[in-house]
């Protein structure tokens, strides 16, 4: 896979996962969540997901 492709899907987890970690965080707490700590918890979610996508070959052609 492209470097371009892969940081591309890593930075949409990252906003996805930094967004859900908000509306958890707002509807147990009823507070808005810090955005460093969004930020941290988006971070770390993404190293597991560039690790997989960088495992992802393309398919030989024959």
């Amino acid at each position: 896979m492209a470097f371009w492709k892969r940081l591309l899907i890593t930075v949409l987890v990252m906003l996805a996962i930094s967004f859900i970690a908000g509306a958890i965080w707002m509807s147990v707490f009823n507070i808005v969540i810090p955005s460093y700590i969004a930020g941290a918890i988006g971070g770390l979610a993404t190293l597991p997901v560039w690790e997989l996508l960088k495992r992802i070959k393309p398919k030989k052609e024959k």
